[in-house]
């Protein structure tokens, strides 16, 4: 009793020497090397006390123990209890507060001390004894249970929800209706989430399925029962055979070499179209994928028919062996556009390098070299229904050059085609 009133007393020092109020204040006794985040842990499991913080730390010389002032949130009252277990339940604090009623508390705790010494027991027996009954919580410990427990999943990440931008409709109804996205770009977005994100292959085939209606998600109701663990990136080889382009890997990469700069056509965005149609012929296995540098600037060096000075700095005929990467290329190739477009700027006189204009071999051009090539063929067979004559003599210089002209023309169109 006495041990406790000088500690009690040496309370009530410490908290006028520290300036903090006695009716918000406790010591607890804790062994030596004790941290001040397990004392703090320790005592909140109180909820009575709320916020605790650790004030000061003392040696009790007596006991060998830290002496441990400490601070809390709610007023202390009668009601609380006078010890608490520690979190691995291996030992009791003793808990020691200034409150008017502590009087009463000391009593019980004396009397309790009295009545274990008698039976030979301890207060770590009376905890043993208690813990197989865990008591009921009050209706406010199981609402802020609740709380804590609904902010914990909406704090949650987003790559643990797996969290991705849902995909655009679409049907597969031609023409694309109002508010679809075209094929190739719903595609490439389905790709895209199913490359990155991280939830498991059911969820990625369900929100696959979420954005389809009509003819598309009659195609993956079919392939879903034929084999109902078909995977995503199956879902989406089947929708691209069903709706996506017909070509061949191999007619991709034909067309692939014949696509040449627009007129008016800035270099970045031919090199651009470039990457589009490579992609697709690399997806169709119509080219590996090691070598699209390569192929890349092989057709860009052969299309890009209007920027002939601009390829000629960036020296990429030189290049060709060791070939960039299409982001390396965009990016000097801006770089260059940027700096001619300055230049323009600076010095209006200086114009900037125009693509040449594309000749357009349209169809009405065809039709007249095709009409030009009958011409020649009905000029050979009336020279070879005739009796040989000596041509050298007798030809006229301009019919020969009119028939090398067409000769000429009969290559020309064989090239085109």
């Amino acid at each position: 009793m006495q041990q406790t009133e000088v500690i009690v007393n040496k309370l009530k020092s410490w908290c006028q020497g520290e300036g903090i109020n006695e009716s918000h204040a406790l010591l607890t006794k804790v062994p030596q090397n004790t941290e001040v985040a397990q004392i703090e842990e320790t005592l909140q499991t109180i909820k009575c006390l709320g916020r605790v913080r650790v004030r000061g730390r003392m040696l009790d010389e007596s006991t060998d123990q830290i002496l441990g002032l400490c601070e809390c949130r709610e007023k202390l009252n009668s009601d609380m209890p006078n010890e608490v277990l520690t979190l691995d339940e291996s030992t009791v604090w003793p808990i020691f507060i200034t409150a008017e009623s502590s009087s009463a508390d000391e009593d019980f705790s004396v009397k309790l001390n009295t009545l274990l010494q008698a039976e030979g027991k301890t207060a770590k027996d009376v905890h043993a004894l208690l813990a197989g009954s865990e008591p009921v919580p009050s209706p406010t410990e199981s609402l802020i249970r609740a709380v804590s427990d609904l902010l914990d999943k909406a704090a949650k990440p987003a790559t643990e929800t797996g969290g991705f931008r849902r995909l655009r409709t679409f049907s597969g109804i031609v023409p694309t209706p109002a508010g679809e996205e075209q094929f190739d770009h719903w595609l490439e977005q389905a790709y895209m989430m199913v490359e990155v994100s991280e939830c498991s292959p059911k969820e990625k085939r369900r929100r696959i399925m979420e954005s389809l209606k009509g003819p598309a998600l009659e195609v993956i109701k079919a392939v879903c029962l034929s084999d109902p663990d078909v995977s995503p990136e199956e879902c989406l080889e089947a929708l691209d055979s069903a709706f996506g382009m017909a070509e061949s890997g191999d007619d991709l990469y034909f067309a692939f070499r014949l696509m040449q700069q627009q007129s008016g056509e800035k270099l970045s965005d031919f090199l651009r179209r470039l990457e589009r149609c490579l992609s697709k012929v690399v997806q169709r296995d119509g080219l590996p994928g090691s070598n699209m540098n390569k192929a890349r600037i092989e057709q860009l060096l052969k299309g890009a028919v209007g920027s002939d000075l601009m390829l000629i700095q960036l020296r990429l005929r030189e290049r060709k062996e060791n070939p960039p990467t299409f982001l390396e290329l965009l990016r000097e190739i801006r770089a260059e556009e940027e700096y001619e477009a300055s230049r323009a700027k600076l010095n209006p006189s200086v114009r900037a390098v125009q693509p040449k204009p594309q000749v357009d071999h349209n169809h009405s051009e065809i039709q007249s070299l095709r009409a030009e090539i009958k011409e020649v063929k009905s000029m050979f067979t009336a020279l070879s229904s005739q009796p040989p004559q000596d041509t050298t003599e007798k030809h006229d210089k301009g019919s020969t050059d009119r028939e090398r002209d067409l000769k000429s023309q009969v290559w020309t169109l064989k090239l085109w085609l």
